[in-house]
């Protein structure tokens, strides 16, 4: 965790772009009361084949409006070299100055990923295209990924991610704070120095919890499974009972250096809120 501690703990939050009106205002209450903490950047992300790229770009600039710096996923299913060179100059046009580069989901039906088969390839292509002009983040997985062939891959994977242009990671959500210390470790070993931000999903709903989990290959500790299961239908339970694991999660990555937190919010404020409130990070 070494090269982790030299650099400054910052806060950011993950939204979704709203498909309706009512969504729309909803997320500009939460941008809004999340605002308020002076978050690094909030990022935007990008549906399976590119389903809500306009939606993410105006959810993007909106974002951007107010003050506050916004981070677009860009993901490398069903993107050409065309398409995703319009939008890197449409996003500078806009003042975009950081991106979240994808491989992305691969919608059922799609035959075919796009130009771009992996990650560090979009990442390439960024840097050749744009110079310095976008900080990139890419996606890390302390529990390896899902589709991953080994551990050991899956770190090489990540390197030339590094070794193409990235400046930061964003890691998949997890519960197990030693999964992350481990990764950091052996990314170190393989001389990976840049901010390795942990991902952070609160709890608030027990069934959507477990869904995510098993799609992305975050694992759910045994313990936990079964103190969640034990409240059944008791949403406040269930609230009470994350709060207090995502809070202790949080608190022991700080202490141990992690250079930030970056929020899943799911489109809400208040979760995320109270762990930070918790933590003593006020608005």
């Amino acid at each position: 965790m070494q090269t982790q501690k030299k650099y400054q703990q910052l806060l950011s939050f993950e939204f979704y772009p709203p498909k309706t009106e009512e969504g729309a205002l909803n997320l500009k209450g939460v941008h809004q009361k999340l605002a308020k903490l002076k978050p690094d950047f909030f990022s935007v992300t990008f549906g399976a084949g590119g389903s809500t790229r306009d939606k993410t770009f105006d959810t993007v600039v909106k974002i951007q409006e107010q003050g506050i710096s916004a981070a677009p996923h860009l993901s490398c299913v069903a993107s050409t070299k065309d398409n995703i060179r319009q939008i890197l100059s449409s996003y500078q046009q806009k003042g975009i100055t950081k991106i979240v580069a994808l491989r992305g989901d691969i919608p059922s039906g799609m035959m075919s990923a796009g130009e771009f088969r992996y990650a560090n390839e979009l990442v390439d292509f960024i840097r050749t295209e744009t110079g310095n002009a976008f900080q990139i983040h890419v996606a890390a997985y302390p529990e390896v990924h899902p589709q991953a062939k080994s551990a050991t891959e899956d770190l090489r994977n990540f390197k030339r991610k590094i070794d193409a242009g990235a400046n930061a990671a964003i890691t998949q959500y997890f519960y197990n704070v030693e999964a992350y210390f481990y990764f950091v470790d052996a990314c170190e070993k393989l001389g990976i120095d840049l901010p390795i931000v942990p991902g952070i999903m609160p709890i608030t709903n027990y069934s959507q919890l477990f869904r995510f989990s098993d799609m992305c290959g975050a694992d759910i500790p045994r313990w936990m499974r079964k103190g969640l299961e034990c409240f059944g239908d008791d949403r406040a339970s269930i609230i009470a009972f994350g709060n207090e694991i995502v809070t202790r999660l949080c608190q022991q990555l700080l202490d141990n250096g992690a250079p930030g937190l970056h929020f899943y919010t799911m489109n809400q404020a208040d979760p995320t809120l109270a762990i930070l409130d918790n933590l003593n990070f006020s608005a």
